[in-house]
């Protein structure tokens, strides 16, 4: 695996975003104060703190798909993306942009999805069958 990298953003109530990122997505809680939670974010250290998180809009445009910016997320082996994608579904999450297929047949065919965490912050999660298409062109 790369360095795993590191990305400090805000939330709105520690509490909901540990029952988020803890209990929906299955990130492994780590060190924790008052004002904020750390978690393994798919092997990435995630800090959050509570603040007002960014204001984003859906304005970056994909193909013909206005995603929101700014967003973040990552990259899983397919099968592992269509795991996430059914353990979203089962626990309710509302999508921005439902789990599809994108640039399908072309380089860097991706499966994506996008969705929110409680607090707002738009995250999304790409599939690719083999690492290696995440910078095809």
């Amino acid at each position: 695996m790369p360095t795993p990298f590191h990305l400090a953003i805000h939330v709105t109530d520690l509490e909901a975003a540990r029952a988020f990122y803890g209990g929906v997505l299955g990130c492994a809680e780590g060190r924790s104060a008052p004002t904020w939670v750390d978690f393994d974010f798919f092997g990435h250290q995630l800090s959050l703190h509570l603040g007002e998180p960014f204001l984003n809009a859906a304005t970056g445009r994909v193909g013909e798909k206005l995603v929101p910016m700014p967003h973040f997320g990552l990259v899983l082996h397919l099968p592992d993306w269509q795991r996430l994608a059914g353990r979203l579904r089962g626990a309710g999450v509302d999508f921005v942009l439902e789990p599809q297929v994108r640039f399908e047949g072309e380089p860097g065919e991706q499966w994506t999805m996008f969705f929110r965490d409680p607090s707002g912050n738009p995250i999304e999660v790409k599939g690719f069958p083999t690492l290696e298409g995440v910078f095809a062109h």
